[in-house]
């Protein structure tokens, strides 16, 4: 705390000096068996917000600050058996940026130092240049090399001690052990990051499991543990990589051998490092310069004429980064004039002149504040954590699926407790983890409740099941739900019936089946609030177009348990009307490629209810198709793609994503997610990402659309042999 500085009263209460305490703690852990156990315990992106929360609360309880805080340490001690080493320059962190706003704000404090300096030489200019480089996830190394020659290599440590790895920084191929050219300072400063390649990555991964030895978790982990191997031939091995990101000159060498003996200053002395500007003007020219010396330097920079070209920058790589082939989780910002960097110096922590702008987290810590229960179209009950709000993946998470009561008792999830959050496949949070060291003294077990809370009759658990369920076919909740997934787009796409009108409708008793949607009139719904005569008019129409929707959507939005889009086109083309379907026997129905006894059982019994049998008999009424025809390859014929494994990537030029999966399981072939040894064809579109990347590491034979539809089509091969891909 500055000396002479007056400070309000700390208004902080008990609860939140537990919490201070609670978060040093954990940081002070999770630094330790980081930096010397090279054990992590915390994801990244979590550690970085619980500093950050850290720093918040002693920003505005200052009283709370104390010297022990992780927020007033540079760095953890570095780890042995290495031989510890001083830098010749020490490695400061970046501050971070999560957002555009912080950005600017950077911005404008160092605008504001600028003017407080005294005769700055050259000015300060009003509109400065900015480099853009992307963040590499890796381990950062420094360099030292004398007249040209590789003399030490250091891990980062603390910024002022780091290890001597020498050794294994020589079997890095990406950097130079002979600088080329022949004007070169007799000694130079490199730093840079040393990373694995995402498909060396996995492929170590691949090994390590074979093995029984446990995975990295990142290629940073991965990376950072490579440099530490006792044995160099094991680091050759791993191929590392390497980019050079900044360049120092140091000056008079006996001033620097003194000045080091004799401890570390708070700044670094612009006497002992040069910085390059007496030499080279810019940071851009110095990334050249280091290029020309034999470095590799990042390709995917860039030279920014002002802020707003740099968020530019930022936004164009926070989706494009997913398609290189290493690690990147956000970009630094440095200004462009080495002159300018000297001169605004650094902070007791960070350089002034450059910051780390971080993309939204994958992960993110927060806080449960409630537990509370959602009932769904088939009666499951799902348990639902209210969150802290909290920024995750861009958008703002306060709400998080605790799927079933099993989970919630595996993770120990209890109100009140500190809870990791993540987006399943980016789209729905989860929680994942519970950090249990933030947890509340007493704080109770959550138990799932005995009745439904939406209708109040008792809920049933089958011993076969983790989920709870209401079995009232009466439930609002059931109805409310299976109205909504009857008017999906992928049922019978009934355009305009969202949730709010369902809601409004169940709420004036219009609608208690699926069926009651057929006999809707304009004059029943201009009675809604906000529902005008043209929206009324709009919505009847619509509802009376869905009848024209294919059988097989309709037995999709008639919600049988298990039986999904391509369940149902399986089940609509073996059989051509519903007649034959709800007459069909559970053995006969899981004969069918691709539907097995639980998804048969789960159709057979849904047509013995009463209830859904009425609703049959009113949708044929209403006009609703309830026949289709069916298709040439029925069950019995051949099924070409059987036996074989399929991925689909990009942007296909017919066919949506779900239909061209729905094709291949029709012939017989199996959809997964993520491509593998196990992958038998990659289907292509455009923008194709990394899963087309791993496919040609692992040798995957690809297919265009085109190729697709040329193996599924009735009377082509029987056999599959991998066709000459169009992309190799």
């Amino acid at each position: 705390m500055a000396v002479g500085v007056e400070h309000p009263i700390s208004s902080a209460t008990p609860d939140i000096q537990i919490r201070v305490d609670e978060l040093r703690r954990s940081l002070n852990r999770a630094s330790y068996a980081y930096y010397v156990l090279d054990a992590p315990e915390l994801p990244d992106a979590v550690y970085d917000q619980l500093y950050r929360e850290l720093q918040d609360l002693e920003a505005q309880y200052p009283d709370l600050l104390s010297p022990d805080s992780p927020t007033q340490r540079v760095g953890e001690r570095p780890a042995t058996p290495f031989t510890s080493v001083r830098h010749n320059i020490a490695l400061y962190s970046l501050e971070n940026a999560f957002n555009q706003a912080e950005l600017v704000a950077w911005q404008t404090r160092w605008q504001r130092y600028a003017k407080t300096l005294p005769s700055p030489q050259p000015p300060i200019p009003e509109a400065p240049d900015y480099v853009c480089e992307l963040k590499i996830d890796g381990s950062a190394i420094a360099l030292t090399y004398e007249n040209g020659v590789l003399v030490r290599g250091a891990t980062r440590g603390d910024g002022v001690m780091g290890e001597d790895i020498t050794q294994n920084v020589r079997t890095i191929r990406a950097i130079p052990l002979r600088l080329l050219g022949d004007k070169i300072p007799p000694v130079v400063e490199v730093r840079g990051e040393a990373f694995l390649p995402l498909d060396v990555f996995q492929s170590i991964n691949r090994e390590r499991e074979d093995a029984g030895d446990p995975l990295f978790a990142n290629p940073r982990n991965a990376a950072a543990g490579t440099l530490r191997q006792l044995d160099s031939r094991v680091v050759a091995q791993r191929r590392l990589d390497f980019f050079a990101y900044t360049l120092h000159l140091p000056g008079n060498k006996e001033r620097e051998q003194k000045d080091i003996s004799g401890g570390m200053q708070d700044e670094p002395d612009s006497g002992l490092v040069l910085h390059a500007s007496a030499l080279i003007p810019s940071q851009w020219e110095a990334l050249e310069f280091l290029h020309n010396l034999g470095f590799r330097v990042n390709p995917n920079r860039q030279l920014c004429p002002s802020m707003l070209a740099v968020q530019e920058f930022a936004k164009h790589w926070e989706q494009a980064r997913f398609e290189l082939p290493y690690m990147t989780d956000g970009l630094v910002v440095k200004l462009n004039s080495l002159a300018l960097q000297e001169q605004l110096g650094f902070t007791q922590k960070f350089p002034r002149w450059a910051i780390a702008l971080k993309y939204p987290a994958e992960e993110a810590p927060t806080v449960v504040k409630d537990i509370t229960i959602q009932v769904g179209r088939t009666g499951a009950l799902t348990p639902v954590a209210d969150l802290r709000p909290v920024p995750l993946a861009g958008t703002t998470v306060a709400r998080a699926t605790l799927h079933n009561a099993d989970f919630i008792a595996d993770l120990d999830v209890r109100l009140g407790d500190t809870v990791v959050v993540r987006k399943a496949g980016e789209i729905i949070p989860e929680v994942v983890r519970v950090l249990t060291e933030f947890r509340v003294a007493g704080a109770a077990r959550f138990c799932m409740p005995q009745h439904c809370p939406v209708c109040q009759q008792p809920v049933v658990k089958p011993e076969d099941e983790a989920v709870t369920r209401c079995v009232n076919s009466s439930c609002p909740a059931i109805l409310r739900g299976s109205l909504i997934h009857w008017a999906s787009r992928q049922a019978l796409d009934i355009n305009g019936l969202g949730d709010k009108w369902v809601q409004q409708l169940m709420e004036r008793r219009l609608l208690h089946t699926v069926a009651d949607l057929y006999d809707l009139t304009t004059d029943q719904l201009l009675g809604i609030d906000r529902m005008g005569e043209k929206s009324a008019q709009n919505l009847v129409t619509a509802i009376a177009q869905s009848k024209t929707q294919p059988w097989s959507r309709v037995l999709y939005g008639l919600g049988i348990r298990h039986v999904g889009t391509v369940n149902a086109q399986i089940l609509a083309d073996s059989f051509a009307t519903v007649e034959t379907l709800a007459g069909a026997e559970a053995e006969a129905i899981a004969t069918l490629y691709g539907i097995g006894p639980e998804i048969a059982q789960s159709v057979y019994q849904w047509f013995r209810v009463p209830a859904n049998q009425d609703l049959i008999n009113r949708l044929r009424l209403a006009g609703v198709q309830l026949a289709g025809t069916v298709r040439q390859n029925s069950p019995a014929s051949p099924k070409p793609l059987a036996g074989k494994m399929f991925v689909v990537t990009g942007t296909l030029p017919t066919l949506k994503r779900e239909d061209a999966k729905a094709l291949i399981q029709q012939a017989g072939g199996k959809v997964t997610e993520s491509v593998s040894k196990k992958t038998s064809y990659l289907v292509v579109g455009e923008d194709a990402g990394s899963k087309l990347d791993k496919a040609r590491t692992l040798g995957v034979a690809e297919l265009s659309e085109a190729q697709l539809l040329e193996l599924v089509a009735p009377g082509d091969r029987a056999e599959l042999e991998p066709p000459p891909s169009e992309l190799a």
